[in-house]
């Protein structure tokens, strides 16, 4: 091991560990860091302390664990405001539910959430937790605050809980918190780390590797849904589809490459996403749903693009069984509809302009076809949305799991327009374009402000252009 050299050479850090049982992992997480040349001081919930105590977090790393809101150091300094002010980063896992939601909401009753709230440097977020905690509306909820703070939240990863339950909740592995720390640091986390204690599956996106050479979104929140949903008829079988998630981490690969912050909602997927995205994992529509609904609240929308690019399951099993359903007597399955989760949170973002104001965020839908696209418009005009992507999935180089794309874009100002058969990366590029020029069209709102995007019908400020029309002097594109 490597101690005074690495990604973190001489950075101050201070490591915030509440009440979970995961909370043992975070002595591994200390040796990480410091064998990333980081130095590191901890400070703990009383919660915590209960599971791993101080003494080896003392011994480790060299300083006094700060676990009581009221404690002095030694020099007479406030131990959270010291360490406010003293570290480069605050690191926060494991990250309970209930330490989501006292820091969502500002409650100061523990040194981490002291610390954060009176510090102005970078903020990483693990959370873990048991059951379905962490996919409950109240804690997506939380989550979705703590990103429009500006924190880097690294998601829980899916398997067995502490309880014997299974499900997303187990703290990220350490290896991702360390790449998020240095990441937000402004160093290298593509470099291996010094000391692994697990791997996890990497892959360099495009929007990682080149340099863009536009900054078209930068100050913009982009968020995507990707991949496909699997509602389940039993703990082994499910209702889905064959999405892999392609296109819709194509649209967040480019719109990184813009400088946009991109919130990734993500089902069943077969290829990793970007590492520098916020990601919301949702199995189900259900998930997708909530997830969705936290950043469509009623004093307006978290984000100034949508791009529905998930396979929603159109159908979900009436009722689940709680054990795995034998084989005799075969299987019949009574279903119901999912949500129409696009045209839901279209009109959650009409009703939210008409009772808080402000403009409306560019919404786009995706719709998967065969045989023809006759039915688009359609969708385009029912949904509520500025664009819809179709695509005939049973064309060649046109369906789930290809890494092409043939689709035709559709607005509902605006002729179709057919593309060709192109790379999905491509394909994003393009429809990112139609987006800007939207957005600009709309004018910009001011840092703070609802979301920039289009006003509703009708409702254009005097002298802004309508929704969708480039400027004069501007083309298309």
């Amino acid at each position: 091991m490597r101690e005074s050299g690495g990604r973190l050479k001489n950075r101050r850090i201070a490591l915030g560990i509440t009440g979970s049982i995961a909370a043992y992992k975070a002595v591994e997480l200390l040796r990480l860091f410091q064998n990333e040349g980081a130095d590191v001081r901890c400070l703990m919930t009383t919660s915590a302390v209960e599971f791993i105590g101080t003494l080896t977090l003392e011994t480790l790393s060299g300083r006094p664990v700060d676990s009581d809101v009221l404690s002095l150091q030694g020099d007479g300094r406030i131990g959270h405001i010291a360490a406010a002010h003293d570290v480069e980063a605050i690191v926060v896992a494991p990250a309970t539910a209930h330490w989501l939601g006292a820091m969502a909401h500002g409650l100061a009753g523990d040194p981490i959430t002291a610390a954060c709230l009176a510090t102005s440097v970078p903020v990483v977020v693990a959370p873990a937790m048991d059951g379905g905690m962490f996919s409950h509306p109240a804690t997506q909820a939380n989550v979705a605050r703590l990103r429009e703070f500006g924190y880097r939240i690294v998601e829980p990863e899916t398997g067995v809980l502490a309880s014997g339950m299974t499900g997303q909740g187990r703290l990220a592995s350490l290896n991702r918190i360390v790449d998020a720390t240095v990441e937000v640091l402004g160093g290298d986390a593509s470099s291996a780390p010094i000391v692994a204690t697990s791997t996890v599956a990497t892959s360099t996106s495009p929007a990682e590797s080149r340099t863009p050479a536009r900054r078209d979104l930068a100050g913009r929140h982009v968020v995507v849904t990707a991949g496909g949903t699997a509602e389940p008829i039993d703990p082994v079988r499910f209702v889905g589809n064959r999405s892999s998630g392609k296109m819709g981490m194509a649209v967040a690969e480019d719109a990184l490459a813009r400088g946009a912050t991109v919130t990734l909602i993500l089902g069943n997927h077969s290829v990793e996403p970007p590492a520098l995205c916020n990601v919301t994992r949702a199995e189900t529509a259900a998930e997708m749903q909530a997830a969705l609904r936290a950043l469509t609240p009623p004093e307006g929308p978290r984000f100034d693009v949508l791009v529905m690019a998930a396979a929603v399951a159109d159908f979900r099993p009436r009722t689940t069984s709680a054990t795995k359903i034998g084989r005799e007597g075969g299987m019949t399955l009574e279903l119901e509809a999912t949500p129409d989760l696009l045209a839901e949170t279209a009109e959650r973002v009409r009703d939210s302009i008409r009772t808080a104001g402000g403009r409306r965020p560019i919404l786009v839908g995706f719709a998967a076809e065969t045989g023809s696209l006759e039915r688009a418009p359609e969708k385009l005009r029912a949904k509520g949305v500025d664009f819809l992507v179709a695509n005939d999935v049973a064309e060649p180089g046109s369906g789930f799991g290809t890494d092409t794309n043939k689709v035709t874009i559709f607005s509902r100002d605006a002729e179709p327009e057919d593309l060709p058969l192109l790379s999905k990366l491509e394909v994003a590029e393009l429809l990112l374009d139609r987006i800007v020029v939207r957005l600009a069209a709309a004018g910009g709102a001011a840092k703070g402000e609802v979301p920039a995007g289009e006003v509703p019908a009708g409702e254009a400020p005097a002298g802004e252009a309508p929704a969708g029309e480039a400027p004069a002097g501007e083309a298309k594109r």
